[in-house]
């Protein structure tokens, strides 16, 4: 989007990439359908970014969702709206609108010259560059750095910039996974069971009482803990619980539509001959991983689930305690928190100790959930610095 600019305003423009392909992360995201943006009301949309909301404000009002999706229209790829407000390509796919993009910027004289990882700066703040033919230097009368975060280090972006920028003594925050999976330390029993099936329907609650945080969706089971949509919401602050005390309580609501008081009535009456398991099923049609569930949280307490009165059991359906002690690995998030200080980067997201070099995407210090508000921030913000860059050279 930074180069798309850049050509639009007239300048020369090089697209270095440290992979043999250009835009392999961004063709990653068509396994969530090519979620572009979100619809929603544009304030709303802002608050989702969080502290980092009022810095992104600018970028995002300048290529708000309605222009990215005329962007995409006029690459010939039609939009809509999913009944979630979420914004996606009419073919559900990330391969023709790369296709029609690099088409275009071919057009517009964009070079693309690939395997090539940027390494940082010589002694005459020239770009260094690791290539097939050796070291390559450099010389730009603006550059953008736009390297993304740690996530899916495969794809071509693994931090490695991190250290380069800190050498310049440029303040970075650490690389964080967002949008990730949580270890839980399930049994072996449970693992074996049910790694990899879906808790749908469901609604996730974390935080005290005057401060909680609910999320309505579904969730995973993985071999470590839990993953998925409801999850990834809840990234952020259960992410820095752990940091901050080791763990993390997360409740699962089984049945978030129906109250405790309703449940209570469903299950005050005789079992009879029945299994509890064939009494749940039948009686809240639980599946058989929700079920485990309920095994899996009370199987060191003094009241089994089978002791249980129909009002203590209703109440542990409605809240079911998760412990998690962990995130998953930064390689297999989503997305990455941290990055460059805010501070570090003036209103035109040029580094104020590397004049004229801008920075955009999944490098600066902010995060997001899914939904569309990733992509829609880092085209923005590639699209700001572009501008940026355009005005440094006065053009």
């Amino acid at each position: 989007m930074a180069a798309e600019v850049l050509a639009a305003g007239g300048a020369s423009v090089t697209v270095y990439d440290r992979m043999p392909s250009a835009g392999r992360k961004f063709l990653l995201a068509v396994r969530g359908g090519l979620n572009l943006t979100h619809s929603e009301d544009f304030e709303r949309l802002l608050e989702r970014y969080g502290r980092a909301a009022e810095f992104l404000r600018p970028a995002i009002a300048a290529l708000p969702p309605a222009a990215l999706r005329a962007w995409c229209e006029a690459l010939g790829q039609a939009t809509f709206v999913g009944s979630s407000g979420r914004v996606f390509p009419a073919a559900f796919k990330a391969s023709p609108l790369l296709r029609a993009w690099l088409r275009r910027l071919d057009a517009a004289g964009v070079v693309f010259k690939l395997r090539h990882r940027w390494s940082g700066w010589d002694g005459g703040g020239h770009l260094l560059f690791a290539a097939p033919e050796g070291s390559v230097t450099v010389q730009a009368d603006a550059s953008v750095l736009a390297l993304g975060g740690a996530s899916w280090p495969r794809l071509g972006s693994d931090g490695g910039w991190a250290d380069a920028l800190a050498e310049a003594g440029i303040a970075v925050a650490p690389l964080r996974p967002a949008n990730c999976g949580f270890t839980a330390g399930w049994s072996e029993v449970f693992r074996s069971r049910f790694e990899g099936r879906p808790l749908k329907r469901i609604a996730l609650s974390f935080g005290s009482q005057n401060n909680r945080q609910v999320v309505r969706g579904e969730a995973i089971v993985t071999r470590s803990g839990l993953e998925g949509g409801a999850v990834y919401a809840l990234s952020a602050p259960l992410r820095e619980t752990i940091a901050a005390s080791g763990q993390a309580l997360l409740h699962i609501a089984l049945r978030p539509d129906i109250s405790v008081d309703a449940l209570t009535k469903r299950l005050d009456v005789a079992r009879k001959k029945q299994s509890l398991s064939t009494f749940l099923r039948k009686t809240l049609k639980l599946s058989p991983v929700e079920i485990g569930l309920l095994h899996e949280v009370t199987q060191a307490s003094p009241q089994r689930l089978s002791a249980m009165s129909p009002a203590a059991l209703a109440e542990l359906i409605n809240a079911v305690p998760i412990r998690l002690t962990g995130t998953a690995p930064l390689a297999s998030a989503i997305s990455t928190a941290g990055g460059i200080q805010f501070g570090e980067i003036d209103e035109n997201c040029m580094l104020r100790r590397q004049p004229g070099t801008f920075v955009a995407g999944e490098m600066l210090d902010w995060e997001a959930p899914t939904g569309g508000y990733l992509l829609q921030a880092c085209f923005a913000t590639g699209a700001a610095a572009g501008r940026g860059a355009l005005a440094w050279h006065g053009r």
